[in-house]
Formats: C-alpha cells, sequence, structure tokens
C-alpha cells in the first residue's frame, strides 16, 4: 500500500481510524481506502451516516456561534477530528476575531493535518492528546497558553464520547473537565443512540459491529444516559434532542430522517 505524502511516518496504515472515516462520510480526501472500505461496510447496514455526519457538524457550527453570541470566546474542542470546511476557528473568528481554540485528537493524521492548517494561526492549537487523560489535556502547555481557565470556555465532545466504553469511565472523564471550568462555561456535545435512528435496532446493531470489529466499538447510549454527562451543567433550550432539533436555522421537518439520528445538547456551567 502506497504512503501518501500527507500520511505521518510511523503510522499503520492497514487499520481503520474512525477519524479518517468521518473525513470520508463528510467527502474529505485525508483518508486510506482501508478507511473507505469500513466505512462503506457500516454503510450498507446505515446509508444514512453521511446524513448523520452533515447534521453533527452543522449542529457544531450552531452551537459556537450560541457561544460567541453568549459571550463564550474560548473553545476547546476535544476529539476534534481531521479539519474540514467551517471548523471551529473558522466559525467562531467569524463572529469574534479574538476567539481561541485548542483542538485536541489522539489520531496522529488529524494531529498533523490539524497543524497543517494552523500554521501561522496564533490564536489556535493542536494537542495529541486523549479524551481519558482529562488532566494531561487541562496541564498541557497549549491549554495553558492560548486559553484563560479563569474565564468562560466552551467544551466541545462533539461525537466522541460514543466511542468511550463504560469501563472508560467517561462521565468521570467528562465531570474532571467541567469541573476545571470557570462558571458561564458551555458544555457542547452529541452522542450516538439507537433512538431517533430511522432503522430497527437489529438492522443498526450491524453499523456498531463494523466499528467492533476495526477495535473502536461504538457505544449508543439512551437519552437518559447521554443527560448525565451534563451532570454540574443545566442544559439550555431546547435541552437534549435530535441535532436539527437543537436552534434550527431552517425548518428541522425539511432534514433527512437519519439526520435526527441520536442527541445533541448545550449545558453552562452554574
Amino acid at each position: 500500500m502506497e504512503r501518501p505524502a500527507w500520511a505521518p511516518p510511523g503510522i499503520d496504515i492497514s487499520v481503520p481510524s474512525v477519524s479518517r472515516m468521518y473525513d470520508f462520510y463528510l467527502g474529505g480526501s485525508h483518508n486510506f481506502e482501508v478507511d473507505r472500505e469500513a466505512a462503506r461496510k457500516a454503510m450498507e447496514f446505515m446509508p444514512g451516516l453521511p446524513k448523520i455526519m452533515q447534521a453533527n457538524r452543522a449542529f457544531m457550527r450552531r452551537a459556537v456561534r450560541f457561544a460567541v453570541d453568549s459571550g463564550v470566546t474560548q473553545f476547546l474542542d476535544i476529539g476534534s477530528g481531521i479539519p474540514t470546511f467551517g471548523n471551529v476557528h473558522e466559525v467562531a473568528q467569524a463572529a469574534s476575531p479574538d476567539a481561541r481554540v485548542v483542538y485536541v485528537d489522539h489520531d496522529p493524521v488529524a494531529v498533523a493535518h490539524s497543524r497543517a492548517v494552523l500554521e501561522g494561526e496564533d490564536r489556535a492549537a493542536v494537542l495529541a492528546a486523549d479524551l481519558r487523560k482529562p488532566l494531561e489535556i487541562l496541564h498541557s502547555p497549549e491549554v495553558r497558553q492560548l486559553l484563560d481557565m479563569d474565564k468562560p470556555v466552551a467544551l466541545l465532545l462533539v461525537a466522541v464520547l460514543h466511542f468511550l466504553e463504560d469501563e472508560d469511565e467517561p462521565e468521570k472523564a467528562v465531570a474532571e473537565l467541567v469541573d476545571a471550568l470557570a462558571p458561564g462555561s458551555l458544555l457542547v456535545l452529541t452522542h450516538a443512540s439507537y433512538e431517533g435512528i430511522p432503522l430497527s435496532q437489529d438492522e443498526a446493531e450491524g453499523t456498531v459491529g463494523v466499528y467492533r470489529n476495526i477495535r473502536n466499538p461504538l457505544v449508543m447510549r439512551s437519552h437518559a444516559e447521554i443527560s448525565r454527562f451534563f451532570e454540574g451543567c443545566p442544559l439550555v433550550e431546547p435541552g437534549l434532542v435530535s441535532m436539527p432539533e437543537w436552534r434550527p436555522e431552517s425548518p428541522a421537518d425539511e432534514e433527512d430522517p437519519y439526520a435526527f439520528s441520536g442527541f445533541a445538547g448545550v449545558g453552562r456551567k452554574a
């Protein structure tokens, strides 16, 4: 298998990556054939996966604009993935030129490409780190130098928590991150769920099995389970809802049925 020039040395390009699969769903070019094969296999069971990812990105952009409108101009985006059009720093800085963003991911391709995109950008940085080790993120030079943790920060956990199994203690990781945030900070997240998918659970389980087979289990949680991540951050209106229903800019009923898969919400730390 030929290694593309943009692929960081040392990574195994024969193993699928969830961030590169996500890039493929969104029509990006920073993915390998092994990622495309896994993504196409997942789409055999759930053909609307690209629609879900598009709805996810659209929610993220609305949430970022909401944060800036609320006076929050600092962003910590964990599980940021491979940069695509309409990144957090682009959306935030269009609304507030002083907005600052730290991207965090553990995929070497996502980190390398993010660094290339951010070259010369002094109000955004990228950090190679894992959500399961929140203190390493919080104590990193990137976070300390770019973000003032004494002021409100928008913590973005978009399409990442469902890749943490219960034994990874995702609620504990989120709680540690939220605990470090100043009052008035925002928690922005999306999460996969069997609820809302226009398929039976048995049919959707086929896609879950694809992720399990590539050793990146996709954990589908219920509305009640996802709500627990907002402990200490009461949800703003309209609460924890499907992605198109969170402060839509166009009629939600015009969206593709797959866009209503899973949940999205924004909480504000008291």
